[in-house]
């Protein structure tokens, strides 16, 4: 049934209902008529807009005019509503390339602002690393005295000469008895001296859990240069604070950890130094580089006493005797040497005929007559230094060997290689009693134990140190370099931990 609206007599488009009379009114006529008479229209009672109820209908479609009614007034409508199809649809299409070109600008603007922050970023960096080097070298200069300008009518004193490093030929000149002897003697000596010790932990050295609280104290970034980055080898000066640093740079550095100064910088390798160690009585320093040259300079007159031209291939290790006299090297040329430091003449060079690879690494034992060896095929051997033959073989890693580390004690061995494992080794029973399997991709660069035997530091992807007893437990981890650590030291009775990077930083950690 249609509404009918009381007043129009037409079907409302809006029906309400007065609740005065309960007639059905169009909305619009209704609120008209109230706000003109403020009365009800049927009954003239008084009527607000409140006393308005809305009906709620399904919307009536309104018949069309008479002029829609005719197929020519149809095609007629037909084709405005076309045109105004069209029309809107062109004005959309203008619209939507005026939005892609307002997006491909923005997007232009923020790519070149990228690219100028990019640009400047770069050129900060260069900057703090420029000047990170030039601290330290600034420091250097400020302490060497000005020479004073001599005057214009005073005679030219003769240029004195400079001191000329001696080369010494790859020729071996044999052990002789009294070198044999005084190694038998420092052998003897070492081995008393360390029984004495036991196996206490010494006095004064820190617990594990005081290590677990070493954190990095300092970080020196500016010692090699920002050019060739990378600090691949580090050594410690016993019994001061004085640290030695090979480089990418093809450089060693001293520097003082307490005045954090560079002492001095010595430059001779002509390709980076892999292996540095320095004397525990003297201010001699050993170097080694792929170059195939051994160096031992004099840390006082800042100049390269020898050159050592043992090996044929890359020098890959190098360990100081504990005499203080000589030195080992070995080479990826198969080869081992040992060498008189103070007068740099090679005494021996021995090659081994059972394998076929390169050597990757060596060290003496605590007690110096025997020494371990690393090769490329994975093998770790025992040599027995008086009859230069190997005396035990350690297979089990894989991969070329990385690092091989005496514990001061003079019974275990620490080896590593390509396979994410350190092995230790009972040199008593000649056997391996403990694996300890690291994380996975993570490569040793370097093993230490520290002077008394009870700790282990590796360095690799990070720094972590591991307490020796029969379950090896974790320490302490450092992850602080921002690239692998390519070295680790213990400072003297474990007061502090150092170590280097790829990210050409020398990071000190020490009690909080």
């Amino acid at each position: 049934m249609a509404l009918i609206c009381s007043i129009s007599n037409e079907v409302p488009e809006e029906p309400v209902i007065s609740l005065t009379s309960k007639h059905v009114f169009e909305k619009r006529l209704l609120e008209k008529y109230i706000a003109e008479n403020g009365t009800d229209p049927i009954n003239g009672e008084p009527l607000s807009d409140e006393q308005i109820v809305p009906i709620n209908t399904t919307p009536v479609q309104r018949p069309r005019p008479p002029t829609a009614t005719s197929i020519p007034a149809i095609l007629k409508i037909l084709q405005d509503e076309w045109d105004a199809c069209m029309l809107h649809s062109y004005t959309l299409r203008q619209q939507l390339q005026m939005t892609r070109q307002e997006l491909s600008y923005a997007l232009y603007q923020h790519d070149a602002a990228c690219r100028v922050i990019a640009r400047q970023d770069k050129e900060v960096t260069a900057a703090r690393e420029a000047l990170a080097t030039l601290k330290p070298q600034a420091a250097l200069a400020a302490q060497q005295p000005i020479a004073p300008v001599p005057a214009p009518v005073a005679p030219a004193e003769p240029a004195r000469p400079e001191p000329m490093e001696v080369e010494t030929q790859l020729v071996p000149i044999g052990l002789s008895e009294e070198v044999l002897q005084q190694l038998h003697q420092t052998h003897v000596k070492l081995t008393s001296l360390r029984k004495k010790r036991g196996k206490e932990m010494p006095e004064g050295l820190p617990t594990a859990a005081q290590l677990k609280h070493y954190t990095q104290s300092s970080s020196h970034p500016g010692l090699h240069s920002a050019s060739l980055p990378g600090i691949l080898c580090l050594d410690l000066l016993p019994g001061s604070k004085r640290t030695v640093t090979g480089g990418a740079d093809r450089n060693i550095v001293v520097f003082d950890k307490e005045a954090e100064k560079i002492i001095c910088t010595l430059k001779g390798h002509t390709k980076k130094v892999t292996n540095v160690v320095a004397h525990p009585n003297e201010n001699t320093i050993i170097s080694a580089s792929p170059d195939t040259h051994v160096r031992i300079w004099d840390i006082g007159e800042e100049n390269c006493k020898h050159t050592l031209r043992i090996h044929d291939g890359p020098v890959t290790g190098l360990s100081l005797h504990p005499t203080g006299d000589y030195m080992l090297s070995c080479s990826a040329d198969q080869h081992w040497g040992f060498s008189d430091i103070g007068t740099g003449k090679l005494l021996c060079k021995v090659a081994d005929q059972s394998v076929s690879h390169g050597l990757t690494c060596c060290q003496f034992h605590p007690d110096g007559l025997i020494f371990g060896t690393g090769t490329s095929d994975s093998l770790v051997k025992i040599w027995d230094f008086k009859e230069q033959k190997s005396a035990a073989n350690f297979p089990g890693h894989s991969g070329p060997i990385s690092a091989i580390a005496f514990s001061e004690n003079g019974y275990y061995l620490a080896t590593s290689a390509d396979d994410e494992v350190v092995k230790l080794w009972d040199l008593r029973k000649l056997r391996n009693f403990k694996t300890i399997s690291l994380d996975d991709k993570y490569t040793v660069r370097g093993l230490t134990f520290d002077n008394s035997g009870h700790y282990l530091a590796v360095s690799g992807p990070d720094v972590r140190v591991y307490q020796i007893s029969k379950q090896c437990d974790l320490v302490v981890t450092w992850d602080s370099h921002t690239q692998d650590s390519t070295d680790v030291k213990f400072g003297p009775d474990v007061s502090y931990v150092a170590s280097v990077s790829n990210d050409r930083t020398l990071k000190f950690y020490s009690p909080n």
